[in-house]
């Protein structure tokens, strides 16, 4: 299949340093984004401008919290594929390359995710910080969704399925973590990859964070799960996905 065409968006608050970072490794990139977009989330350092110099097309959404500045970004997003990291990553220069592949090659996967390293903290833990975070990340959400969730600071998704839950989605919950709710809406029955080379570059911020930052995190992912409670407990997510398989391998 052709390579399909990727829109990268980005959400941003007052991290205008860490967004220029951010933007060069997007330049950098074998194959840059065929759109870039930029969502200021009411920043009140120069993250705009940052984002303009760099080409991207700058949304602003006044409405708190990352679930509605990213929604809002998605919404704007014109290519067939979305693309999705956090201001403070850095991308390697073959993530935009490996997104259009996977999709090219398999047109039954509806999103795409991947792992992470950290770029900054102690060098000695960052290899160990990373793997203990994103595994609890990974082993607990997808015991409470049934599959595979989508992490925000490194995913991709076709805009086909955004266009299917944009009007199901919390976005205006300023305590939902958006990667979160949106896996809660594309699963159980679509496909989500997890591509173990499909590396980012993440801020050590989330673990290296004051205790008040880390249990407020703790909450709104607790939050993000329950609200979808009780139609869509861990159970009945996965009586339904083995239901859907069974049905498939039937008609072959």
């Amino acid at each position: 299949m052709a390579s399909p065409t990727v829109t990268v968006v980005i959400p941003v608050k007052n991290d205008a340093r860490e967004l220029e970072l951010c933007l060069a490794s997007l330049a950098a990139q074998t194959h840059p984004a065929d759109e870039l977009v930029v969502v200021d989330n009411g920043s009140t350092d120069d993250s705009a401008e940052v984002a303009a110099r760099y080409g991207a097309r700058v949304l602003h959404e006044d409405r708190p919290g990352i679930a509605a500045a990213s929604s809002a970004g998605y919404d704007r997003a014109s290519c067939e594929v979305i693309a999705r990291l956090d201001a403070d990553c850095i991308a390697p220069p073959d993530w935009l390359d490996r997104i259009r592949a996977t999709f090219a090659g398999d047109p039954s996967i509806a999103a795409v995710t991947g792992g992470a390293y950290f770029i900054d903290g102690p060098r000695a833990l960052r290899r160990v910080g990373a793997i203990l975070y994103l595994g609890a990340y990974f082993t607990l959400v997808a015991g409470a969704l049934g599959h595979v969730p989508l992490f925000g600071s490194n995913c991709a998704f076709r805009r086909s399925e955004w266009l299917r839950v944009r009007e199901e989605v919390h976005r205006f919950d300023p305590l939902v973590h958006d990667d979160m709710d949106l896996s809660v809406h594309l699963g159980p029955l679509r496909r989500i990859r997890f591509d173990r080379h499909l590396g980012m570059g993440i801020s050590s911020r989330p673990v290296t964070a004051a205790l008040p930052l880390i249990a407020l995190r703790l909450r709104r992912g607790s939050h993000s799960l329950s609200l979808h409670w009780p139609q869509e407990l861990p159970v009945r997510r996965l009586s339904r996905r083995i239901r859907a398989w069974r049905m498939l391998h039937r008609r072959r």
